[in-house]
């Protein structure tokens, strides 16, 4: 049985493992560990999906618990994909801020995953990259 849970420990090589495994490191700084380990730490909200003592999964957040939750990773070992393990992991996090609207960007090959689980495009997303200059 799948079990979904606030992990305050995760450790760094299980987070690693996890955003290798699932494909999303490939958009992730994984040569820099001191960056992810900071990701990980720094972040307010992390849930793990276990099966027995096996990691399956990983959701790290940042919210307020009552108006915005920013997903900004959502993995799942690859031979687990397709279970509802990412969809558990977002039912859970919905239930810690029901009030909350999740908010995430989507990998390309992840559009359809998010639209199908009822996620909407929104067209008035903004982004300044490290080392873009603010005007």
């Amino acid at each position: 049985m799948i079990s979904y849970e606030v992990e305050k420990n995760l450790s760094l090589a299980d987070f690693i493992y996890l955003l290798n495994d699932s494909g999303l490191g490939k958009r992730r700084p994984m040569h820099d560990q001191e960056l992810l380990n900071r990701m990980l730490v720094n972040s307010n909200l992390v849930i793990v999906a276990r099966e027995g003592l096996e990691v399956l999964g990983v959701l790290r957040a940042l919210t307020d618990f009552s108006y915005r939750t920013f997903i900004a990773d959502l993995a799942v070992v690859s031979k687990r994909q397709g279970e509802g393990i990412g969809r558990g992991m977002l039912q859970f996090a919905r239930t810690l801020a029901p009030d909350a609207r999740l908010i995430l960007f989507s990998a390309e090959n992840a559009l359809g995953f998010y639209q199908k689980l009822g996620f909407h495009l929104h067209e008035r997303c903004y982004q300044l990259k490290v080392g873009e200059k603010l005007c």
